[in-house]
């Protein structure tokens, strides 16, 4: 699809300041006690499009950052700084994870970029130089392969359609042929079919030459050419069968494209049969055949197509005969143009269209025939371009793929080259019925932790991914009514995996007094809620929907670094956010009630001899039932 770029128009107006007034002093006294839920509200009555004051553009940003409501706090840190781009750089920083944790990773990195000008020195600064766009584009971005010329292309005039047999043959159409005729459409030669000889472990071709035998005076090629290689299926004009329309006032007879089946003789190809739905008001073309050998995948016009060109398929029978041919429907075929089927080994269906959301022209897509129901991608940057892109084959044994482009004003051959990726399918299902589950959130995060993108699970229960094969990744999938989980990825060899992540329906997550929950952790000095926490807090919103009577109290506590009454304070703030996120998510404020420890209760006790990743464990908050 075509390249998105986005970029941040800010105003240059002032920000001169604001200091707490009677407007304001509800919202902020709510701000001050930490009961960020209601703050927000009180700041909400206080908002003037436009005229808002600056003031409360940043006290809702924050309001929202601490309870993790990224939308909205990245919705109002972007307000404030439109308004006054003077603002500190912890603001950017702060509208930057935002940004992230929604999704928004080219704006986040914009912002990134503002942030590192304000602070050089940082050390957040100085890992976000490092490696900018660590975190993967959107899937649609990503480059699935790179490409490089064939090395069969001419100076002047077409070459396309190219098919690998499993010798390492290349079948291929081209206009190269001297001395042959031209043809009006572009004053170019006919075409004939053309083979060479691939050299997988160089990947260069030699000894090209025009297979005699199949061309005519008239166009003829592209081919397909079955697994045993024996039987080859080639498109031509219907002039060879003898089917034309005359126009007797203009002297004129109009052909269309046909295919034809041949088979191999010694060296040569030879018993010619014209395919039984071949027509003289329409045209079939482009074939290609399944691995199988069964099936024969063709673009026509015949009655029943959907638009200017459709793709079809038909079977072929044990003993040579056809069924009837089947128009893809509406999952492939438009109101416009698909045409150049193949389908690959691994049975992917690629083909090329002129009126699915793309870059112009024919663009080149995919549909994995093994994924029920799958939807069709487009192959993106840099296959598509805003010129004509067709005629794309892949051979997944040999990880290399084959296609076509007019990029530079005239057909060539282009050699595809997959990028290492994995196409990823998360099924959710429920663990105790195993019936599909729709609706579920699946959040595919990265090395770092980072949210790469949230999708929700159709009406399949599938969700797909496309991400890089060599690094890890971790999928956290939620659902009300179930208990979240979380599935570590290592690296895939590339290619298709399916995932099935079954969940287990909430019952009780509770044993004695206390609810069995992942620790709720804070950043060292920090109270806000975290990424992990609202994954482990939304377990407890689930439980107390559940068990209505129920009441909980949040304990709080920090590390043993700071000063008894620092800690204390500190732990106080943590309990409060906590129980402001909880409120958020619609748990009555009366069925709770929040406490901070500081550090004198360790979950590790050890004294003054803590690693990090004890003081970590420390910086938490616990949940105690007070009522069932």
């Amino acid at each position: 699809m075509k390249k998105i770029y986005l970029s941040l128009f800010f105003s240059c107006s002032v920000f001169l300041g604001h200091a707490q007034d009677e407007k304001t002093k509800i919202a902020d006294e709510f701000f001050s006690k930490y009961e960020f839920v209601n703050a927000a509200k009180e700041y909400q009555k206080l908002v003037r499009g436009v005229k808002t004051d600056n003031y409360i553009n940043l006290q809702l940003a924050e309001s929202y950052y601490n309870i993790f409501n990224t939308v909205e706090a990245a919705k109002y840190y972007g307000k404030a700084i439109a308004v006054n781009p003077e603002l500190d750089a912890e603001v950017y920083y702060k509208y930057a994870q935002m940004l992230k944790a929604s999704g928004r990773y080219d704006t986040a990195n914009d912002v990134m970029k503002k942030f590192a000008t304000l602070a050089p020195t940082d050390f957040r600064t100085i890992a976000f130089q490092k490696e900018p766009d660590y975190i993967p584009r959107l899937r649609s971005q990503e480059d699935l392969y790179t490409f490089e010329d064939s090395g069969l292309n001419m100076a002047a005039g077409s070459d396309f359609g190219a098919f690998l047999t499993q010798n390492d043959t290349l079948y291929f159409a081209s206009t190269r042929t001297e001395n042959k005729k031209t043809y009006g459409w572009n004053n170019q030669p006919f075409l004939d079919l053309f083979q060479a000889k691939y050299d997988p472990e160089i990947q260069t071709f030699s000894q090209i030459k025009a297979v005699s035998e199949i061309n005519t005076k008239y166009h003829d090629g592209p081919a397909t050419v079955s697994a045993d290689g024996k039987t080859m299926y080639f498109a031509t004009e219907s002039f060879r069968e003898g089917s034309f329309i005359k126009n007797k006032a203009k002297l004129l007879k109009f052909g269309k494209v046909s295919l034809f089946k041949a088979t191999k003789k010694g060296k040569k190809w030879g018993d010619f049969e014209a395919f039984p739905y071949n027509g003289k008001e329409y045209s079939t073309s482009n074939p290609s055949l399944s691995k199988d050998g069964k099936t024969l995948y063709f673009a026509s016009d015949m009655p029943g197509t959907l638009g200017g060109m459709d793709i079809w398929k038909v079977a072929i029978n044990e003993d040579g005969t056809y069924g009837a041919p089947e128009n893809l429907g509406a999952k492939v075929n438009t109101e416009g143009r698909e045409s150049f089927p193949f389908i690959s080994d691994d049975n992917k269906l690629y083909f090329a269209s002129d009126s699915r959301k793309g870059f112009g022209g024919l663009d080149v897509y995919v549909l994995d025939l093994e994924i029920k129901d799958a939807e069709v991608k487009n192959l993106g940057n840099p296959i598509n371009t805003p010129k004509d892109d067709f005629s794309f084959s892949f051979y997944p044994d040999k990880n290399i793929g084959f296609f076509s482009t007019n990029r530079v004003g005239r057909d060539d051959i282009y050699k595809a080259i997959p990028v290492c990726h994995v196409e990823m399918y998360v099924t959710t299902i429920n663990e105790k019925t195993g019936e599909i589950l729709t609706g579920a959130q699946v959040k595919i995060l990265d090395d770092r932790n980072n949210i790469i993108e949230i999708k929700y699970s159709d009406a399949r229960g599938i969700v797909e991914y496309v991400v890089d094969c060599r690094k890890n990744f971790v999928l956290q999938v939620d659902r009300s009514g179930y208990e979240s989980k979380i599935i570590e990825l290592p690296p895939h060899k590339g290619g298709r995996q399916q995932v099935t992540v079954s969940l287990r329906p909430i019952e009780v997550i509770v044993v004695e007094e206390q609810i069995l929950l992942g620790y709720v952790y804070f950043e060292f000095d920090k109270a806000n809620i975290t990424q992990q926490g609202s994954f482990e807090l939304n377990k407890l919103v689930q439980v107390m929907e559940r068990n209505p009577n129920m009441k909980v109290q949040i304990k709080s506590h920090t590390d043993t670094r700071g000063s008894d009454v620092y800690n204390l304070k500190l732990s106080e703030r943590r309990a409060q956010t906590t129980l402001q996120y909880l409120i958020s998510m619609g748990i009555s404020p009366s069925r709770l009630i929040a406490k901070g420890y500081g550090e004198s209760e360790p979950k590790v006790d050890c004294g003054d001899n803590c690693t990090e990743e004890q003081h970590a464990i420390n910086r938490r908050s616990e949940f105690i039932i007070l009522q069932k």
